[in-house]
């Protein structure tokens, strides 16, 4: 009689083992779902009440968009070196004008006055030197009178004085009368000393006070070419070649010395002046590359100056033309810039929108493929130019997103599109 066998179980993973972990697992991510999705807000929104854009890969323009003004290359300011009433006016403003044109004529009593005392104390000054030049000639001829007059009697006195030391030797005259000569002739010989000395120290003098005269002199012929030139700076004159761009001046009117009343306008070149945001103060410097169009026709210009003042958030820089200008330009007109501030780069690209100034660039709605909802997502933006936000991170080429003004949206995670 046979005996019943007891059968083993079997060992290891069986396909139900299988069956029943993925059920497992897709219970608990349905649960997970279902949570999350419970803490989800939502929105729904039009679709043509909101603009889609695509993330794009390509080249990043670095460059920034402005106004810029055309200016004349040089702006030369007429002050009034000389006040006065305005007696008359010789050129129109905008008018052409040459280096040296009188532009108006100013009158100043003032000025004639002080020639005429100056004319007055010059000849004052001119008789007093001829008097004292005179004087001193006098005074020399009279010094070499007395020299000679001395040199004449030191010859006289000293043959006097050997005469009286012979005779006195020979004990044929008194000692009184030797002693007589030889003081006479000694008195004379100091007496030459003294007169040459005393010619001298005056002729020293007499140089010495003519030449501070004759600078005295010049000092005052100099005072009175100063003088006479502000009498010719009454005669307001154009400093260089160019166009009267500005006259502030009417007949009759009293214009103080130093007071601006016009500008001449260099127009051998032009200039572009134009104000950039002073968020851009550390990028912006001199010869940087920048273009704009007119006429169909793309033009070239660098940045010649950048002015340090900030004012109003804005600094200045002025341009110049590298090549071309455009035809019939003109002082005033406006052209639209694009400043070059680097070169382009490869990088992803999403069109400016509103979004911006509801995330500050740290998030986005990206579109679901379906095209039905969009969620948040956040991203980090890089800079910017007139066209493209650079983006550095968060999204993918070929994704879309919603560019245009969150302000609707409130705080909501989704939105539904309808």
């Amino acid at each position: 009689m046979g005996m019943d066998r007891k059968i083993e179980k079997k060992k290891g993973i069986r396909p139900k083992h299988i069956v029943y972990a993925v059920v497992g697992i897709a219970f608990i991510f349905l649960l997970v779902k279902i949570i999350k999705d419970s803490n989800i807000t939502t929105y729904k929104v039009d679709q043509d009440k909101i603009t889609i854009e695509e993330v794009q890969h390509g080249a990043f323009n670095d460059y920034i968009r402005t106004n810029g003004t055309v200016e004349p290359i040089a702006i030369i300011y007429l002050d009034a070196e000389e006040g006065g009433r305005v007696e008359e006016i010789l050129i129109e403003e905008g008018s052409e004008v040459k280096k040296g044109d009188v532009i108006l004529v100013l009158e100043n009593r003032t000025v004639y006055m002080d020639i005429m005392n100056s004319e007055s104390n010059l000849a004052q000054k001119q008789n007093y030197l001829r008097a004292t030049r005179i004087n001193f000639e006098n005074a020399l001829i009279d010094s070499r009178r007395s020299l000679l007059n001395s040199q004449f009697d030191i010859i006289k006195k000293k043959r006097n004085y050997e005469q009286q030391t012979a005779l006195y030797d020979d004990e044929l005259v008194s000692k009184e009368v030797y002693l007589l000569a030889k003081e006479d002739y000694d008195y004379a010989t100091q007496l030459e000393v003294i007169n040459k000395m005393k010619m001298q120290n005056d002729s020293m003098i007499r140089i010495t006070e003519m030449n501070q005269l004759e600078k005295e002199l010049e000092k005052m012929t100099q005072t009175l070419d100063l003088v006479r030139e502000r009498l010719d700076n009454l005669n307001v004159k154009a400093p260089v070649d160019g166009q009267l761009g500005m006259l502030d001046a009417e007949i009759g009117q009293s214009i103080g010395r130093g007071t601006r009343i016009g500008q001449i306008n260099v127009l051998t070149d032009y200039k572009i002046e134009a104000l950039i945001d002073e968020h851009y103060i550390d990028r912006v410097r001199a010869r940087l590359s920048a273009t704009f169009e007119r006429q169909n026709s793309l033009f070239n210009l660098s940045v010649k100056k950048v002015y340090p003042e900030v004012r109003n958030s804005q600094f200045q820089i002025d341009l110049v033309f590298t090549d071309e200008r455009p035809d019939n330009i003109r002082t005033g007109q406006t052209y639209y810039i694009n400043l070059q501030l680097g070169q382009p780069e490869q990088s992803l690209l999403v069109s400016l929108g509103g979004f911006f100034n509801s995330t500050g660039g740290q998030w986005i709605y990206v579109l679901d493929p379906s095209g039905d909802f969009a969620t948040k997502r956040e991203i980090r933006i890089g800079r910017k130019n007139p066209k493209y936000y650079e983006v550095l991170s968060g999204l993918e080429a070929g994704e879309k997103v919603i560019t245009s003004g969150y302000d609707l949206f409130g705080d909501n995670d989704k939105l539904i599109l309808r």
